[in-house]
């Protein structure tokens, strides 16, 4: 009996935490999917203790998929939405950016200043990839999203392929604190 109302102690404290992340959360309005929290630290997702919820560090969200997780920078203003991956040398494995807009339309991209081939997956409004592309770098020509959405992620040019993750995949995205979407 007295391990028992550990278990049952243990999991009302885990239950009481997710509460407070999620009256504190704010989301980027993309079908529920996207979350945000107050609490943050470390650079994958997961529980430090039965207390406390870890998310990713403010500007920053992970896009989870299934047992594989990038961890992206955010570019929710269109200041950082116009930089993008500009002026990079590399975009290193199990990284990229996650942009991110106020609501969903069809989009189009270039990779002006881009140094690194990327891959760039569109999502639809559950957080399931609609359309990947692949862009080459320095290629200035515009590439259409061919479906409205609010999410886009950019990443090394053949992760998606090499992780088994195409068209149909779906995502969690958990965002760190502090997510403005303009």
């Amino acid at each position: 009996m007295n391990g028992n109302r550990r278990r049952v102690a243990a999991g009302l404290a885990t239950i009481a935490a997710l509460a407070v992340a999620g009256a504190s959360a704010c989301g980027a309005g993309n079908g529920g999917g996207p979350q945000a929290g107050a609490a943050s630290a470390g650079s994958t997702p997961q529980e430090s203790d039965s207390r406390q919820l870890v998310l990713p560090a403010p500007g920053r969200a992970w896009v989870i998929f299934g047992a594989d997780t990038v961890v992206a920078e955010v570019a929710s203003t269109p200041e950082q939405r116009e930089k993008g991956l500009m002026d990079r040398d590399a975009v290193p494995d199990g990284t990229g950016m996650l942009f991110v807009f106020n609501r969903s339309e069809e989009r189009s991209l270039w990779m002006k200043d881009t140094h690194v081939a990327l891959d760039v997956a569109f999502f639809d409004d559950a957080n399931t990839i609609a359309g990947i592309k692949q862009m080459e770098a320095l290629d200035e020509s515009l590439t259409d999203s061919d479906i409205a959405t609010a999410l886009v992620l950019e990443v090394r040019k053949g992760w998606f392929a090499e992780h088994g993750i195409g068209v149909g995949a779906t995502a969690e995205v958990v965002f760190g604190p502090g997510l403005t979407v303009r």
